[in-house]
Formats: structure tokens, sequence, C-alpha cells
């Protein structure tokens, strides 16, 4: 009798996600922190952009049959002293909270290149003045620095966005100065040098593409600074003026009521406190991630 032909079946391979997905829960496993902070900071940034959509009141709409009511079916959030719905101030006041944040960091950026780049490359009484010009900067903090031009500049959203953004400026300038200084010494950039290359074009070529990664790693750690000067000068009276939906000056109109009526300085506070850990731990990420430096020392 012949053998009986026996085919034994192979195992089922284990079912696995999809390669895209199964990246995704990779990454949550490993920086779960990072995850949900980015998740934050982008439902944060979504409520800006669709503030008038998702607001349930417009911000500067006063209901006198609610004034200072607490949390209820009609205001969420319960309302201030005018009758104000607090939750839909929030959601507006994440709007003035990103566009200073942006627009400051974007202002020291750009200033903090420019004196940088001038400083690395001219070097001698140049770099002396400029670098001596940002210690008396980095002397004072943020917060009072950003004070002392607001006492030049006078009160509004674009004073604030200004002064915030200079007091921003040192921190940049030092950080582009060091690059710039690190690059200089590499050999491509003194080879390009002695073959005769024009010197605008070593910057623009060489230098800069090595500078603005760094600068613009940096500028993610810097929002949350900035967002945080903004709300402190509106807090103490000195930022944007009512009836600007920020959550500074919010916070600053409840401190009277904050025995009776919590809800008035607590929501735009825990609002904002929840943001800027949010920035906070994504800008570390960030910077952990892609700052060369610090990928060099682990």
């Amino acid at each position: 009798m012949p053998p009986r032909d026996i085919t034994i079946a192979a195992p089922e391979a284990p079912w696995r996600f999809p390669a895209p997905v199964h990246a995704v829960l990779e990454q949550l496993r490993a920086r779960p922190f990072f995850i949900a902070a980015a998740v934050v900071t982008l439902a944060f940034l979504a409520a800006a952009l669709l503030a008038p959509w998702v607001a349930p009141f417009d911000p500067a709409f006063q209901d006198p049959d609610y004034l200072m009511a607490a949390p209820n079916a009609v205001h969420p959030a319960g309302t201030d002293s005018f009758g104000q719905d607090i939750l839909s101030r929030v959601l507006y006041g994440a709007r003035y909270a990103f566009l200073i944040g942006f627009c400051s960091v974007l202002i020291g950026a750009a200033g903090g290149l420019a004196i940088g780049l001038a400083a690395g490359l001219l070097g001698g009484a140049v770099e002396w003045a400029l670098m001596r010009f940002i210690d008396a900067i980095l002397a004072l903090p943020s917060l009072i620095m950003a004070i002392t031009f607001i006492a030049i500049l006078g009160q509004g959203m674009d004073k604030v966005v200004y002064a915030v953004g200079f007091a921003l400026i040192g921190p940049f300038a030092r950080t582009v100065r060091a690059d710039v200084l690190q690059v200089r010494a590499q050999a491509f950039v003194e080879a390009a040098g002695l073959m005769g290359v024009n010197r605008l074009r070593i910057v623009r070529r060489h230098i800069l593409p090595n500078v603005v990664f760094p600068l613009a790693v940096q500028a993610t750690v810097r929002v949350s600074e900035a967002i945080l000067v903004a709300s402190g000068l509106s807090f103490l009276g000195l930022g944007v003026v009512p009836p600007t939906p920020e959550w500074g000056l919010m916070i600053s109109e409840g401190r009277a009521f904050i025995s009776f009526a919590p809800w008035m300085s607590g929501v735009p506070g825990a609002a904002l406190a929840l943001l800027l850990i949010a920035l906070s731990i994504v800008g570390d990420g960030v910077r952990e991630r892609f700052d060369p430096k610090l990928r060099v020392n682990r």
C-alpha cells in the first residue's frame, strides 16, 4: 500500500494592525505625554479657529438674566459680572493666546536672527556692543522687560505683541550667534572663503540653513513663554483692554469675586494652565527630537 501524502499546514501569522496604525501606536506607547500634549494643543488650536461656530454665544453678549450665574444648562461655564458667557469668552480667548504667542515669537526670532548673525559674522567691536545689548535684555525677566516697553508704547493688542516679542529677542540672538560661530569654524565654510566665494553667498548657502532650523526648534519652546508673559501683562492691567476676551484679563476681572464666583477666574485660569503645560511638553519634545546638541549628548 503506497504511503499516504501528509501535508502539515503552516501556522497562521498573528493579525497585526496596518503599518501606519502600528507606527502611531508605537509612538503612543513610547511618548504618551508628548502625544497627549499634542492632542491638547491641537484641540485648543481647533477651538481658536472654530470659535465663531462652536461658541454658544457672542463673547460680548450680555445676558441680564444671568449675572454671575453659576454653571448651568444655558451657560455651561457660568457667566461674569456683566452676564457674559465664560465658555464663549474662553473659546475666543484661545485666538488671542495663539495670535499673541505666534506673532511675538516671530518678532523675537526675526530680531534675534538679525542680531545674532551680525554679531557672529562681523565680530570685534560690533559683536561686543550687540552682545552687551543682549545681556542687558536678559538681565531682566521677560515680564519686567515687557512691562517696560508697555510703559513706553502704551496698551493695546499690537503693543503687547511688540513688547513681548522684544523681550524674547535675547535668547534667540544668543542661540543664533553660537550657531554662527560654530558653522563658521567648519571646513566647508573656510574652503568656500579661500575659493573666493562671495561672503553673502556663503551666508545664504551655508550659514543660514544651519542656523534657521535650530532657531525654529527653539521657537516652539518660546511660544508658551510668550503666552504667559502676555497674560501676565493683561492680568496686571497693562495688556489688552476690556472687553477683549483675553484669558489674563478674564482672570484679573474675576479676582474681586473669587470667594463666591470662582468660575470667573477658575475657568480661564484652567484653560491657560492646561495650554501652557501642553505647549511646554510639545516644545520640549520637539527640541529633544530635532536639536542636534541634545541628540549628540544622548
